[in-house]
């Protein structure tokens, strides 16, 4: 909304969610069909669809909460029935609200990492050195595969298309940066319990 007010949310907002929204502003089309889309773009960096279930029950939650609804139902000869859909306006102005919270706020994460740290003790400190070692070579792996993403998508994508992968880049970089530190430090003793 141009005067920065929210509606209130009218469905409980995901990134598979947003995903499914997102996709079909594109055009009505089957869940398969939105599942395919974000692989082939590489959207399943940001976006966990390996289960294929967990689409499908995205789907009924945003039919049930009328954000989209079935355009139509067909089988081709020996395939399964099809179901595509539609967004509906609701739908849309709820992905605007969600896109814009996403954007604006902050939102509050439990990924793994932060909780390991918070109960490092539980370990040795010989342990956690050594664990810590091992994810600076994995993040080294991550962050030079990013930058090879970058330069290659770069030469034939819009930046537009890349902001996901500069952000994913930049949070490696930073998260390898603290794992180094951390890790000589625990190594060194400077850290101890």
């Amino acid at each position: 909304m141009s005067n920065g007010m929210l509606r209130p949310m009218s469905s409980r907002r995901s990134v598979l969610a947003m995903a499914v929204l997102s996709m079909l502003t594109e055009e009505p089309m089957h869940a398969y069909r939105m599942q395919q889309l974000i692989k082939e773009r590489h959207k399943d960096e940001v976006v966990n669809v390996a289960q294929r279930n967990s689409v499908y029950q995205t789907i009924e939650r945003l039919v049930r909460d009328g954000l989209i609804a079935v355009q139509s139902t067909a089988r081709a000869e020996n395939r399964p029935e099809r179901t595509v859909y539609e967004i509906t306006e609701t739908g849309r102005e709820t992905l605007h609200d969600w896109l814009y919270t996403m954007f604006s706020t902050p939102a509050r994460e439990f990924p793994e990492f932060p909780a390991a740290l918070a109960f490092m003790p539980s370990l040795a400190a010989s342990e956690v050195a050594a664990a810590l070692d091992k994810r600076v070579t994995l993040l080294e792996a991550q962050l030079s595969a990013l930058d090879n993403d970058l330069k290659e998508a770069g030469s034939f994508l819009p930046r537009l298309f890349l902001v996901e992968t500069e952000y994913q880049r930049a949070m490696t970089g930073t998260e390898l940066t603290y794992c180094r530190a951390l890790a000589a430090d625990v190594s060194s003793g400077r850290l101890h319990w």
